[in-house]
């Protein structure tokens, strides 16, 4: 198995990871494994652009039918 060392964590972070592993009854690291774990079982690849984002958050929102007014032909530019 590999490990890792992490150096220059916040000490707020690290206040938050030790409550967090005391919350679940784990050690820090086990705490650490599972936030691992987790977070990238769940990984999901980002959309091409950003068009594409905006659509996927707010697509569950369903869609907004809007009424647009109708157009009308562009007058003449005036002559002077």
């Amino acid at each position: 198995m590999a490990s890792i060392t992490i150096r220059r964590l916040d000490d707020d972070l690290k206040e938050r990871l030790r409550q967090r592993a005391a919350r679940h009854g784990r050690s820090m690291e086990d705490e650490v494994r599972e936030v691992l774990r987790t977070t990238l079982a769940t990984e999901v690849s980002e959309p091409d652009n950003l068009a594409e984002r905006i659509r996927r958050r707010f697509e569950p929102l369903g869609g907004v039918e809007l009424d647009f007014p109708q157009r009308e032909p562009v007058p003449e530019p005036p002559t002077f």
